[in-house]
């Protein structure tokens, strides 16, 4: 799972810098105020790369979710992006734990398999 959501993360941080340039163009908004945002968002997404897999980790995965697609207000782009990113997050999450599962099982099969004595 780490990798999956660790991928979508980390395109997430390309994104999100695209976004702010988008941004920028905004006469309402201070450039500094689009880049601090904008750069906290991509230093989330970096750390929370290292913890995915911990507890609360998928929660704060989703809520980086929901901000990217509240950020559609300001570059209204990013409702599609955000989504788009959205459904790679569930994926990556849910197909991650399938094959965190299917590891685990298979691990478990070879030790069987290693620890049972043969017949000779």
């Amino acid at each position: 799972m780490r990798t999956l959501c660790s991928s979508t993360l980390i395109g997430e941080v390309f994104i999100i810098g695209f976004a702010a340039l988008v941004a920028m163009k905004d006469p309402d908004l201070s450039t500094s105020t689009v880049w601090l945002v904008s750069g906290i968002a991509m230093v989330l997404c970096v750390l929370l790369c290292g913890m995915v897999t911990r507890p609360g980790g998928v929660a704060l995965g989703w809520a980086l979710q929901i901000a990217l697609i509240a950020s559609g207000v300001f570059v209204p782009t990013m409702y599609f992006l955000g989504a788009i990113f959205g459904a790679l997050w569930w994926a990556s999450v849910h197909f991650g734990r399938k094959v965190d599962e299917a590891k685990a099982r298979f691990a478990a099969q070879a030790e069987n398999s290693s620890s049972t004595p043969d017949a000779a």
